[in-house]
């Protein structure tokens, strides 16, 4: 009786787990944006992208992801246009990371930013100023031909 009373209560305890872990995976998007996802056209290429619109969300970024879809993307939204720098701590995999201007113009690019795991990670500091920033798999900018100048097509959902 009492082995089948601690398996009982270690499902329980695994089943909450899993339910928490759902529940904020899903919940973890901005309250005061209010957007989850969306896309992020250029030159005929769209990406599904999960917004990270709040300090918190843009701190943890990418970090800790070891995969993403080709037509996948982390797109970073801030409240003015200003120049916002970007590094790769605790990042996994490669990134092209596109910085977009409120005219919704690329501005900057930077091609295949490599993950950094040590204590000192350096930034990528464009010196445009962005009030958008788009990060997708490394490479993808060349291999589609995205320059500065390209226009975006950017639509948010609720």
């Amino acid at each position: 009786m009492k082995m089948f009373i601690q398996t009982l209560l270690l499902i329980i305890i695994v089943l909450s787990l899993v339910y928490f872990i759902f529940y904020f995976a899903g919940h973890a998007f901005s309250p005061t944006t209010g957007f989850k996802n969306g896309s992020v056209c250029i030159n005929e290429n769209c990406f599904e992208v999960e917004v990270a619109a709040t300090p918190k969300e843009r701190e943890r970024g990418l970090m800790q992801r070891s995969f993403m879809d080709q037509d996948e993307g982390m797109f970073f939204v801030f409240d003015r246009e200003g120049r916002y720098s970007f590094w790769m701590k605790n990042t996994l995999i490669s990134l092209d990371i596109i910085w977009i201007n409120s005219d919704n113009k690329i501005v900057f690019i930077e091609k295949n930013a490599q993950p950094c795991h040590g204590l000192t990670c350096l930034s990528i500091a464009p010196d445009q100023t962005a009030k958008y920033v788009l990060e997708i798999n490394g490479g993808l900018s060349d291999k589609f031909g995205f320059k500065i100048g390209d226009e975006t097509i950017i639509k948010l959902n609720k």
